[in-house]
């Protein structure tokens, strides 16, 4: 899906709260990496 659309930000949410936002790399990163480190960082 990233290869055809372009995000300007890009907000992940967890039990209600942002708990990260960005830009495409936090969109690339999520789906290579997947968003268990982004959790993990807000635990």
């Amino acid at each position: 899906l990233l290869e055809h659309i372009v995000p300007d930000s890009v907000h992940v949410l967890y039990k209600g709260q942002v708990i990260k936002s960005g830009d495409k790399s936090l969109a690339l990163d999520l789906e290579t990496n997947g968003y268990a480190g982004v959790i993990g960082q807000a635990a």
